[in-house]
This record gives C-alpha cells, structure tokens and sequence, in this order.
C-alpha cells in the first residue's frame, strides 16, 4: 500500500489514489512545465492513506451509521450530523505508517527548498470524484494556506479528511447519487506561491455565461486567490482572445476595475486557523490593474496550453509571486456547466417591462427569477428559507448549497463572476447578481423583487414581479434565409450571447454606444484634461486612474468595446458605425456642455461627417481612428469594417474619406471596407456619385424616413406620419439599391423598419438587398418569415 505519492510521479491515470485535483496537478507537472506551464511542487496523500485512516477504531462505522440516516433536505439536521462527524475525523489520530510517511515526505521539501527557514505550505483537498468532467465538488473541500512545520501539516490533513462530510458535501453527494462510502480524500501538499504580496485569480478558457469559447476570462485580484474564490472581493475582470494569443498579437478584449477593497495575506501563525488574515487594500491601489497586459497575455498562453493538453474547456487558479514575479498555475480542472450545454439550442430570457431598480452587480447565469427576498447573515437561519426564496448574502458559503438549490435568484454584497456562489449559481441554472455592495441593506425581507441577468454584463435587481419570457431557438433547425441576417449590436457586453444567435455578421455597431458606456467622458474634457477645473478633472481623474494617460483611456476603452464585438463574431464581418452622437447627446457626457453648442434642432445640426472634418473635433477624431486601426491591424480582427455616417455632400464624402487615410486607415488595405451610411435624400439621387468613394451603402431607414417625409421622428404630434413603407422612401431605397446592384456594391440596411415591419424586410429583398440587420430580438422571427416567404412577392401594406 502507498500512503504518498509525489507530484512528479502521477497523472490523470491515478485519480482514483490522489482525486481529480491532485491527479491534474500531477498531470500538468509532469508533461506541461517544458511548455511554460509552471506548477509549484509537492506531494499527495493516497487514498489508500485515507480509507486506513477511516477504518481504525471503527470510525467509519460510526460515520456511516448517522449520514446514512441523514435527510438532507433538513437543513438543521445536516448541519448538526456533519459537524459531529467532522469533529470525530478531527480528533482521530494517523495510523503511524501514514503519519511517518508524511513526516518523511515534508522532510524532504523543506530540505530541498532554497528557502527552507521561510516556506509555508497549501494544503489541499482532492476528491476521487471531484474536478471530472460530469461533476463538480468546487469549494466543498477545504483548503488550507501559508501551513509550516510538521505538526501543523499533521492537522491541516487531518481537517482536509474531515471536510469530505461538510453539509454541501453531503448534499451534493446525495443529490447527484454519489455513495458516500465511494468517495476517498486525498490532502495535497503544495508549495505556496507568495500571491499574499503579489495577487492572485480564477481564470476560465471559456466565457462562463454566454460559452462563448474564443476568449479566455480572467479574475484577479491583490493578495491570496482564496479571497476572489470565496467571493470575498469584487476583482478585475479581464478577456484575451484565443486567435490573437496564439498569432501573438495584442489579445485584450476587455479590462474592468474590480473595487478589491481587501485583500487576505498572511497570518503570524502557521496553523489551521490561524495561518491567514483579510486587510484592507489602500485605495490608490483599488483604482489600478491587479495584473499588467502582459501578465494577462501571458496567463492566456498558459490557459492555451492547459486547455490543450486536457482537450476542452478549463476552470483555472493562478497566483502572481510577490517575490520572484512569476505567474504560477495552482489548479486546472475541467469546466463543467457550459461546457455541457447543448450548442444547437439557444436560450433566451427577455424582461417584458422594467421597474424601479433596487441594486446592480454582475450578472450570472443570462435567467431571470422572482420572488420574496430572505435575507439570510448565517446558517442558523437556513430553517427559515423557503422554496421560491430569493436568497440575499453579503457572500454565501459552500456550506448553503440545501438553500440555494431552492433558491429562485441568489443575491450578494460581495463576491465576482468566479466565486464560489457564482459558480453553484451557474451549476443549479439560477440567476445570480453578485458584487453589489448593498444589497443586504437595500433589500428587505418579504420584498418581491425580480433578479434579471439577461441584459449584458450588469445584473439587476427589480422592484416588484415582473413580467419575463424564456425564447428557445433550435439551429440546426434554421431554414435557408434569401439574404444574408446581420445583428445590430449595441453593447459590447453582450455581444458573446448575440453572436449566439443565427447571423452572418453585425450590420451596425454604434461606436456611440461603446464611447457612452465605455468611456463616459467627453474626447475633448480627456485630451484638454491637464487645463481642466479641479472639480472636473477629479472626477475624471478618478475615472481613468487604471490607463496610463488620459487618451490611451479613450483609445483603448474603445478598442475593448469594438474588439468584444468583433472577436465575438469573427470570421464574420462586423460593420461599425464611427460615432453619431448630436450635439445635446455630446453635451450629456461628463465634460460635455464645455465643449458643445446649443442648438435648435441638434438631429439636423453639428454631426457625422461634418463633425469629423471639422477643425474642432479632428483630434477628437484621430482617437477614434487610432482605436479602430489598433483593433484591425495590431489586434487582427480585420473582419472589423467602418461606416460613416450623416454624410451630407460629396464634398463631404471626400473630405471624410482623406482624413480616415491620414489616420492609417484606407479603403483596400488589409482588406478594409469602409461603407456609407445611406440615410438623407441627397445619398439616395447622387448615389452613384457617392458610391466612387465609397465599397457600399448600409440604408438608414430611421433618418432617411425622416428627412425624406420632413418630419422630426422624435416629436409626438406627428409620430404618426413615420412610416418607413411610405411611397417617398420606397422610392429613396429602391434609388439606393439599385445604384449599388449596378456597381457591385455592398447594399444592406441597418435601421429600424426591418424589424419592425416584417413586409417591408420581405419587400427589401425582392429589391436585391444584399443583407439586413436586425435588433437581436427579431432576427429569429424574420428569418423564419423571409425564409418561408422568399419566393412570394411582397405585398406591402403602408400605415398610410
């Protein structure tokens, strides 16, 4: 029999002696650290050690005596059964052979470390069944940090036996069918990584709401990983795309400052309970990066490898050495909740009307759920928890699993997207919104509130039921559509989940909605930042304190929003539209009303093109333009192509057209596009003449509707009057396509009508549109109709 096996002598092959956990740090040791993959050493005890261990004095007899009795379902009994049991392991003294063995084994890693004065240990729990594709133990195991000297390796194992009979461990088991008694433990002894002076995370090579598999999300955050795992601290967040990792381009696709308010370091003792402590981050350092770019990119590649050694997608822990520098994989198991779901099936949930919103925080899970709020402080009160609850925490523990599987939505204070409640929210399929910060005080017991995690990043909890849908769409039960089906994408933080959804590309994305939601700020308040008023340039100061300067903010902000989009829809082209904010939609940005005129009628006024050639924005214009190349040439993601909008004149056309080619930005190159927003009179009579500058027109119908019909689409008394099947604009997009048909162009559309009148996307392609796009929550309904009815005429029937 082998009580200790070392790190360097075991694999995946050997699951069943050392768990999942330990058998993949074996694994990863022994075929991954010529290829960069840098895993701290160390040894396992069997379980061979951990059934010996059981067996004497009749200690396992006793155990199952009363866990076999055990009705999980009652919280105060499981409560009460697993903390006797844990107690009777706690106590239960080694068999010698196996207390020597560990003795011998720890001996020999303190006399071969270079700093054997100073070490301290990880002692981690594996189970058998735990980290295999088809289940997940996480969090239900104890791990212990920063353990020296040998009696306290001695109790640290001992309490990692124990932790096989927490409550959420024996739920589990239950649930899933498990049989207690087939389940062994093996203790991990690891070389601790000094995250406690650097910082530390969860990654995932798979995003872990949408399972959008071509980016690899990273959590990070200062101090030891066991903070961000139980949820603890709201971290940065982070996403590297797969392609540009492997091309070795710049990979970033998103970076978000995570409050990481504290931090847990090291303890002055080395002991179970005493080894590690929190402390509060100093401010000035919550406002920055955890990690730099290049740590990013470089836990990437190391994800790659990881990923591809294992063969499909990996939930990962790493730490950053305080001392050395050096980035550390510390566990790779498999993921296991959207890995598993079935890729020809969308799912969609859409909140059919809004309330007052209560809290915000990251959303989980992509669902919506209702129901009474119970605010639960500790496990006494789990008794009260009723099904259908809404479960509100400042952070949960593994041990609530019995509630929240009864859980409708579960709402914390505290905690990221790669916690613990977060990862049990995703794995009982029910919606979470965690990092709050206040729910807990906000919230009131007995309040019926709606937890929505279906509107992007952002998840929010809602006064009040309300009223929600769930969309099923099967793909491979998509028929042929008769012209290509593009998404309009508003936000970059949802633009995973839509790519999802059946399309060939995105037809619109508003570089607005990227600036307004990414950015905040006006371009001209972050370029005149250092002239600025105090008051002013505090706040934005605040803002940008994470980027190097005021403009690398602005242009790398919007890289990240245009990349997100891109990355999720490569290799399909994705069409943005260079920013159309009006002059009273500048103005509303922070610093805005310095730089904007007032205006009358701002719809008709200082915008698009003229905007851009303008000798107040140009410079404004050039980050604009700085963002867009960086994206296409240094990222890679050339299916980014760029569409200027409100172009009035040919004039304009040309000017625009030179001023994108001093930006490095020129029709051809790389394969550049740049298309014409096609949406006043004078684009459809002279489109011939503005097709010479530009590769195709994408129509605006909301715009051409108006201007064509001379009526403000934002004024109540003649909203009636906009319609976009109106003779007038027939005539305006039939002289558009056609001009297009004869050039070779691209024609497609990308405003409103499409998707609001299914006649008149039926009668765009009978005229030779070459694509549309459509809001998200169309696209399915329009291609079924289109493809059902392409070979019928359409017949349009106008509202007047």
């Amino acid at each position: 029999m082998t009580n200790i096996l070392w790190f360097t002598e075991m694999g995946m092959a050997d699951v069943a002696q050392v768990g999942g956990k330990n058998a993949s740090l074996g694994e990863m040791v022994s075929n991954l650290s010529h290829l960069g993959v840098s895993v701290p050493g160390g040894f396992a005890t069997t379980a061979d050690a951990y059934r010996e261990f059981l067996a004497a004095d009749g200690l396992y007899d006793r155990i199952k005596s009363v866990v076999e009795e055990l009705d999980v379902s009652d919280v105060a009994d499981l409560s009460r059964v697993g903390a006797n049991v844990r107690e009777w392991i706690e106590q239960q003294p080694l068999p010698a052979q196996v207390e020597a063995d560990i003795r011998t084994a720890y001996a020999t890693l303190v006399d071969n470390d270079p700093m054997p004065e100073s070490v301290s240990w990880a002692v981690r729990s594996s189970a058998t069944a735990e980290d295999l594709p088809d289940a997940s133990f996480a969090g239900q195991q104890e791990t212990f940090l920063n353990i020296s000297g040998i009696d306290n390796v001695l109790a640290a194992v001992r309490s990692v036996f124990a932790s096989l009979y927490n409550d959420r461990a024996i739920a589990y088991r239950v649930h899933n069918g498990f049989e207690h008694h087939d389940i062994a433990l093996s203790a991990g002894v690891q070389r601790m990584v000094r995250s406690d002076l650097g910082s530390s995370g969860v990654l995932f090579t798979v995003d872990t709401e949408s399972g959008f598999d071509q980016a690899v999300f990273i959590t990070s955050s200062y101090g030891l990983g066991e903070a961000v795992v139980q949820g603890a601290v709201n971290p940065d967040e982070f996403y590297a795309y797969k392609p540009a990792l492997r091309d070795g381009h710049p990979a970033i696709l998103k970076r978000s400052v995570g409050e990481k308010a504290v931090k847990m370091v090291y303890a002055d003792g080395t002991h179970v309970g005493g080894s590690t402590v929190f402390t509060d981050v100093p401010y000035e350092d919550r406002a920055q990066f955890s990690i730099t770019d290049a740590e990013i990119e470089e836990l990437g590649r190391q994800a790659l490898t990881i990923e591809a050694h294992y063969g499909r997608p990996m939930d990962i822990e790493w730490g950053k050495d305080g001392i050395d520098g050096k980035l550390y994989i510390l566990q790779a198991r498999p993921e296991t909740v959207v890995s598993r779901v079935d890729g020809n099936v969308t799912r969609r949930f859409v909140l059919e009307e809004h309330g007052t919103v209560a809290t915000v925080g990251r959303a989980i899970g992509q669902k919506i759920g209702a129901g009474p709020v119970r605010v639960m402080t500790n496990l006494e009160q789990m008794n009260q928890f009723q099904a259908g609850d809404v479960l509100v925490a400042d952070m949960t523990d593994p041990d609530w699993e019995p509630i929240m599987k009864q859980a409708s939505a579960i709402v914390t204070n505290r905690g990221g997207r790669t916690c613990h409640a977060a990862i049990i929210a995703r794995e009982l399929g029910i919606p979470a919104v965690v990092g709050t910060g206040d729910a807990t005080i906000l919230l009131r017991d007995g309040q019926d509130v709606t937890v929505s995690c279906a509107e992007g990043d952002n998840g929010f909890v809602y006064d009040g039921i309300l009223k929600f849908e769930e969309v099923i769409t099967r793909l491979d039960e998509m028929p042929e559509s008769p012209t290509k089906i593009m998404l309009n994408v508003g936000t970059p933080d949802q633009a995973f989940a839509f790519s999802k959804l059946p399309n060939e590309g995105v037809g619109l994305a508003r570089l607005e909605f990227v600036i307004n939601r990414q950015i905040g700020i006006h371009p001209r308040a972050l370029l005149d930042f250092d002239t600025l008023a105090p008051e002013l340039k505090g706040e934005i100061a605040e803002r940008i304190a994470a980027y190097p300067s005021p403009r690398d903010y602005f242009v790398q902000r919007v890289a990240e929003g245009v990349s997100m989009i891109a990355a999720a829809f490569a290799p399909e082209p994705v069409i943005v539209r260079l920013s159309d904010f009006k002059s009273n939609e500048y103005a509303n940005l922070l610093g805005g009303e310095i730089y904007e005129p007032r205006e009358e009628n701002p719809m008709l006024g200082y915008r698009g093109a003229a905007r851009y050639i303008s000798e107040d924005f140009r410079a404004c214009f050039d980050m604009e333009c700085e963002a867009l190349k960086f994206v296409r040439d240094e990222m890679g993601l050339t299916n980014v192509e760029i569409m200027v909008p409100f172009v009035r004149t040919v004039g304009e056309a040309h000017a625009v057209i030179d001023l994108l080619g001093e930006n490095g930005l020129r029709r051809g190159e790389n394969g550049l596009r740049v298309i014409m927003m096609c949406e006043l009179p004078s684009n459809a009579v002279l489109a011939d003449e503005f097709l010479e500058y530009f590769d195709g027109f994408s129509i605006g119908s909301n715009d051409m509707t108006q201007l064509t019909l001379g009526l403000d689409r934002d004024s109540s008394l003649v909203a009636a009057t906009f319609d976009e099947r109106d003779p007038a604009v027939l005539k305006m997009l039939s002289l558009s396509i056609e001009a297009c048909l004869r050039a070779g162009k691209y024609v497609g559309i990308c405003g409103q009508g499409p998707s609001d009148h299914p006649d008149l996307a039926e009668w765009l392609v009978d005229q030779g549109i070459g694509s549309m796009s459509l809001n998200p929550d169309t696209v399915v309904e329009t291609w079924l109709r289109l493809a059902k009815r392409h070979r019928e005429p359409a017949q349009l029937s106008p509202a007047h």
